[in-house]
């Protein structure tokens, strides 16, 4: 590591932010992070997409943008998690693991290490869901996901918050709680500074900076930032109603909704 990206690194750990913004006084660890903040006040865009002229703050929302027009996403390296743009040069890389036997997936060619992973993931192309809750009949492509849905029944929530007491059906949701007490917010946005307890929510404000809503209802085309959100809209066309009040039976198409009934009959 040298000199100067040690003391970058240090930063971190200091709290040191020396690089301030003169128009609104926020300051940054790194010099690159304050130049791309300055343009949310100029409202400079200096990367233009060559197919639709729209025009970004940043190179990397412009890559992601770019996905849209040609449907190309990031492919990720089970092994490693590094990230390449094509299957060739994924499927290179994955040799550079010796010894690894990998099966490609034969609907989009992602690759897995093993088999039993990539019978899970074919259920996304095939549309297969094995395991069926024996409370209400939905059906899930993983075990591992209906177990979670059957504590929504069964009311258990085997994790413990050893601070407050307070428990949780998903191990990721204890560990996502925990940071309410510590304070600690790892995921940051690079536009704006802004922190965040965890990877989604950062990824959703990110596209209130790319204007980005990569999830399309297949009735309306109509379009949403949030994968729950579109779910939430399909019901205005499926008619589903999957909240139901135990106290009269009523269903109701949003929990939201559910919600605001059962406190009008309290």
């Amino acid at each position: 590591m040298q000199a100067f990206e040690l003391a970058r690194h240090c930063r971190i750990h200091s709290n040191i932010k020396p690089f301030k913004c003169n128009f609104c006084s926020k300051s940054f660890i790194q010099k690159s992070s304050l130049v791309v903040h300055i343009r949310t006040h100029t409202n400079e865009k200096p990367h233009t997409c060559i197919i639709c002229n729209k025009s970004f703050i940043q190179k990397s929302h412009l890559v992601k943008h770019t996905r849209t027009h040609v449907n190309e996403k990031a492919l990720t390296c089970n092994i490693c998690n590094l990230q390449f743009n094509n299957n060739h040069d994924l499927s290179l890389h994955i040799q550079s693991h010796v010894n690894i036997k990998t099966f490609p997936c034969q609907y989009c060619r992602k690759l897995f290490t093993e088999k039993f992973a990539l019978a899970v993931h074919t259920r996304i192309h095939t549309h297969e869901k094995p395991y069926t809750c024996s409370f209400c009949s939905n059906s899930f492509a993983k075990k591992s996901t209906l177990r979670i849905h059957v504590r929504t029944h069964t009311h258990e929530k085997p994790f413990k918050c050893d601070l407050c007491n307070k428990s949780f059906t998903q191990q990721t949701s204890l560990k996502i709680h925990k940071r309410t007490h510590t304070k600690e917010k790892p995921f940051t946005c690079n536009v704006c500074n802004k922190c965040f307890t965890q990877k989604s929510t950062l990824q959703v404000h990110e596209r209130t900076h790319t204007n980005e809503k990569p999830y399309t209802c297949h009735y309306c085309n109509k379009s949403f930032n949030e994968k729950s959100t579109l779910r939430a809209h399909i019901r205005i066309h499926t008619n589903e109603k999957p909240y139901s009040c135990n106290l009269c039976g009523k269903a109701f198409a949003q929990k939201s909704t559910l919600r605001v009934h059962k406190c009008s009959t309290k």
